[in-house]
């Protein structure tokens, strides 16, 4: 088995403002976790610097229109139209290098992707990608091209069946969009229920159509759902439609917004549940090109992601932080030097909440979709 980990420091250059909670400096704080661990130099590891992506490849997707737009707010100057285009104050910001970020993160997502079809890799983890939310022709949710869309289509190009798991806090609405009507791509999210949390889709009854019917699948998730009930929940809905499928290789976005200290989502999981959640996505892969998503707790962020690289990597991290990375911990306030986070028991009600909500999702899935797929 052959991994593959796409980064560059050139990702640190960009920065949605000041009062965003998308931080780019969660890739580097990542980054260094990753090396603290030794995660970076194993054996059968490589690490591979992205190419921005052609405007060429972008346009497999998204219109001409606005990517003109995209490349016209590359100054940091709102063009005109950028207001249609999802582009203005709040979510989707204009600032400088907007494009060039644009391009950066579709290219590392289409190089894990091709990585993996090649054969030159088995798992190819692209972290800062998964920018689920962009439509072919808006910004949308932090998101200005959907990297996961385009890898999902290159994967395609080369005659592979894909099925896309996200499980992200929030819906993954742009991809779902996408692959709507195409029933060689299936996709399944994992998210907080819609008529709670932007984007406010994802809800069971979003089946696919015409020969996509049933191949749009989604679980949507009561706030303050633990691992104690998610990784249940997952299980029972995710191993047989990856066995029903058949996919060659799985697309995943690996958010780790659905964690207890989000500041953004209501969702209670730790990071060991979240582990856990992408080693049944690693062991369900027969390939797998795995991408970042959401997450506005650093610390969390760096942790989540390189538990997930270690599980990729069938690789058991020590539960303390390496001393080498003290002076981020400290930096960046970790509440403790541990990749793990401490027990914490989950409130009663709030738990058979969670659990009576999840348990109505499965069997409306159970009767809407698994028979379809002869389950």
């Amino acid at each position: 088995m052959k991994t593959a980990l796409v980064y560059s420091d050139a990702y640190g250059r960009f920065d949605y403002g000041p009062e965003h909670p998308l931080r780019m400096e969660r890739l580097g704080l990542t980054w260094r976790l990753m090396q603290a661990y030794g995660l970076t130099a194993l054996p059968n590891a490589r690490v591979h610097l992205p190419e921005p992506a052609t405007e060429q490849a972008l346009a497999l997707w998204h219109t001409r229109d606005y990517l003109d737009v995209l490349k016209a707010a590359n100054g940091g100057t709102a063009p005109e139209h950028a207001a249609r285009c999802g582009l203005g104050p709040g979510d989707n910001p204009v600032f400088p290098g907007l494009w060039d970020a644009a391009r950066l993160c579709a290219g590392g997502s289409l190089l894990a992707a091709e990585l993996v079809a090649s054969g030159k890799a088995t798992r190819a983890f692209h972290f800062a990608g998964g920018l689920h939310h962009a439509l072919p022709g808006r910004a949308s949710g932090f998101c200005y091209v959907n990297d996961a869309v385009l890898a999902i289509l290159h994967l395609k190009s080369r005659g592979l069946r894909v099925l896309y798991v996200d499980i992200d806090a929030h819906h993954g609405d742009g991809v779902q969009h996408a692959f709507y009507e195409d029933p060689e791509v299936m996709t399944i999210s994992t998210h907080e229920r819609g008529d709670y949390l932007f984007p406010g889709t994802g809800f069971v009854e979003e089946l696919g159509t015409g020969a996509a019917l049933g191949y749009s699948v989604n679980l949507p998730l009561e706030p303050f759902t633990d691992a104690s009930v998610y990784l249940p929940a997952f299980e029972e809905v995710v191993p047989p439609l990856v066995g029903a499928f058949k996919p060659d290789v799985v697309v995943a976005q690996l958010g780790i917004d659905s964690h207890r200290t989000d500041p953004l989502t209501h969702l209670e999981l730790d990071v060991q549940g979240f582990a856990r959640a992408v080693a049944r996505i690693v062991e369900l892969s027969p390939r797998l090109v795995a991408l970042g998503g959401g997450g506005y707790d650093l610390p969390n962020v760096a942790r989540a992601w390189t538990a997930a690289w270690a599980a990729m990597n069938d690789v058991e991290p020590t539960a303390e932080l390496p001393v080498s990375f003290a002076e981020d911990a400290r930096r960046y306030g970790f509440r403790a030097p541990t990749l793990w986070d401490p027990p914490e028991r989950p409130a009663g009600a709030k738990r058979l909440r969670a659990e009576a909500y999840v348990q109505r999702q499965i069997e409306a899935i159970r009767r809407l979709i698994f028979p379809i797929h002869h389950l």
